[in-house]
């Protein structure tokens, strides 16, 4: 499998593919774009987001997209990238 630069991760994220870097330490971790949009004030877990959109007159609000990673744990949290990440050459693609 070869591998990447952030960058070109990053664009494979935008369409809609899953990456990581070969150089993690954790099993399984991998990272995907949720895509943001407007959101019926129901689908909010947090009870201050819901209120927010369901106190907008179209009753949604617009979620920007972000990027999530699944844990070795087998959670699914925010991800931000650290100076490493964005400069490592060690990213994959994963199917």
């Amino acid at each position: 499998m070869s591998t990447l630069s952030f960058s070109v991760a990053l664009h494979l994220l935008k369409q809609g593919k899953r990456v990581a870097r070969s150089g993690w330490n954790g099993k399984g971790m991998w990272l995907c774009l949720s895509p943001g949009g407007m959101t019926p004030y129901d689908k909010f877990w947090a009870p201050h987001n819901r209120w927010f959109a369901e106190n907008q007159p179209d009753k949604q609000a617009m979620v920007a997209p972000y990027i999530t990673m699944k844990t070795a744990d087998d959670k699914i949290v925010p991800w931000l990238a650290s100076q490493t990440d964005l400069l490592a050459e060690d990213w994959e693609e994963l199917a």
